[in-house]
């Protein structure tokens, strides 16, 4: 241990002539303690501060005839990481390794201080976590500076870090779903616990110490047999090992390639996620995610027989042009169901129409976005328009109510020349309306005698909810067939 002290008396004694033997029993050191004082003493005193620091040779580096190319692409992608430079460099034919890339790269650039957190490990098959992420791409096949938004769902087993990304075209629950099953089969089986943010797909709400997750949600888990997890409102970091990895797509996959368009930038992120995700070795594991992922495996749990219907069933009306609407284009349903309320069921590939007794009636294949013709399916060939007969239009109408029949008798009396008009628009009504609304307006229309469906439909515009957005306009015809101008 270094003693100034003692030192300073060792130089002083010596100055005045005393010998090393006598400061040696005088201090009660060692002599070579005391020599050992005295010529650093006599080096730091003899030589100038520029000549104490030592200049070590510069050698040269397998580096240097790279640096100009490292800096167009530092120029060009600021945040590019040292594993996609190394990419870069080895396709210049750098046989060198990627440590003296990544130590360059700290020595060129500034690197900030970084605030402490706390990884939770987790055991095998214990616990994934899903989370999105946007971003926007630059595709070569559009004009320069015009970015094209995409949505990228990521799910990590928490084990072994080993992904599965994908493009998803928005976040709703039912894609939430598709993608969730897409991850189990990629991994071969689902974990005991999955952890997401409070996302509208899975939390409803928050409660005191609770979160209140989605009965749809829970009745998804519950089919796949994992608890559901969620991290505490304004904790971020909580979910740390599903928002990390999203910087690492970021600048190891997104920065520092070109894509030609979506379906290209898909292709290559299936080869990255299995030849450099699942082959790199990890920051925090010191290990490949596919080594530890082949430790992971045979705790998961094992995937169900059937897995989960994830469609979408709602309830459309057939229109005038014997369709069901979905997403602006239209799926042609059988003629004999025009004003009818059918259900239907959207998977991520069909549309698929029952009748309003749950009969299957067509599967069509959804059209593709960007599809010209607005029809899918093909409609019967009658030799003319699409249109109920007026016999089956009085029998629907005197399914709704005893009453209906007495008032048809009535509008056929008042109206000789337009009764068929009149009758096909009331029956129009049951697209927009509840049958017990249409009978309260009846009703109404019988106790002040009248005979027009335009005044019966005025009203329950006023004094009655839609139940339906899409509103149907008929044109009379008269008994012929032909439509009739009023």
């Amino acid at each position: 241990m270094k003693d100034e002290q003692v030192e300073n008396r060792v130089v002083t004694l010596h100055g005045m002539g005393w010998s090393i033997r006598r400061i040696a029993l005088e201090l009660r050191i060692s002599r070579k303690r005391i020599r050992r004082i005295l010529v650093s003493q006599s080096v730091l005193i003899d030589t100038t501060p520029e000549e104490r620091i030592r200049h070590k040779r510069r050698r040269a580096s397998k580096l240097d005839p790279y640096k100009s190319y490292i800096g167009d692409l530092l120029e060009r992608y600021p945040d590019i990481t040292g594993q996609r430079v190394y990419d870069h460099l080895k396709e210049k034919e750098f046989d060198g390794e990627i440590t003296i890339v990544r130590d360059y790269l700290k020595r060129i650039r500034l690197v900030g201080s970084k605030t402490p957190v706390r990884m939770v490990e987790t055991a095998p098959g214990q616990r994934a976590a899903h989370d999105w992420s946007d971003y926007n791409i630059q595709f070569t096949e559009n004009e320069p500076g015009e970015l094209t938004p995409v949505t990228f769902f990521s799910y990590i087993l928490g084990y072994s870090r080993r992904q599965y990304i994908s493009l998803v075209e928005n976040k709703k629950q039912e894609t939430l779903f598709r993608e969730l099953i897409a991850a189990f089969i990629y991994m071969d089986g689902v974990p005991r616990e999955i952890k997401s943010d409070n996302q509208k797909a899975c939390v409803d709400r928050w409660e005191p110490g609770r979160a209140v997750f989605n009965r749809k949600y829970l009745a998804f888990a519950t089919w796949y047999r994992f608890s559901p997890q969620t991290s505490t409102p304004g904790n971020p970091t909580e979910n740390l090992k599903v928002e990390r990895p999203f910087s690492y797509l970021k600048q190891n996959f997104l920065k520092g390639r070109k894509f030609r368009d979506i379906e290209d930038l898909k292709d290559q992120l299936r080869n990255w996620l299995t030849g450099v995700n699942d082959v790199r070795i990890h920051g925090t594991t010191k290990k490949k995610p596919i080594d530890l992922y082949m430790e992971e495996h045979p705790y998961l749990q094992p995937l169900p027989a059937n897995h989960y219907d994830t469609s979408h069933v709602t309830h459309l009306t057939v229109n005038q042009e014997s369709c069901v609407q979905w997403k602006q284009y239209q799926y042609v349903v059988p003629q004999k169901y025009i004003y009818e309320v059918c259900p239907v069921r959207i998977t991520g590939k069909e549309l698929i129409v029952y009748s309003p007794y749950g009969e299957q009636l067509v599967t069509h294949p959804l059209a593709q976005k960007g599809q010209k013709d607005r029809y899918v399916g093909v409609h019967q060939k009658t030799g003319k328009k699409p249109c109920l007969s007026i016999s089956d239009v009085e029998s629907r109408l005197e399914a709704f109510s005893p009453e209906m029949n007495g008032y048809i008798k009535q509008v056929k009396r008042y109206k000789q020349h337009s009764w068929g008009y009149h009758l096909r628009r009331l029956l129009a009504l049951k697209a927009n309306y509840h049958i017990d609304d249409i009978m309260l307006a009846v009703r109404r229309a019988q106790q002040y005698r009248v005979y027009e469906a335009g005044d019966i439909e005025g009203f329950l515009k006023n004094n009655s909810e839609p139940r339906y957005s899409v509103r149907l306009s008929f044109k009379p015809k008269n008994d012929n067939g032909y439509e009739q101008q009023r």
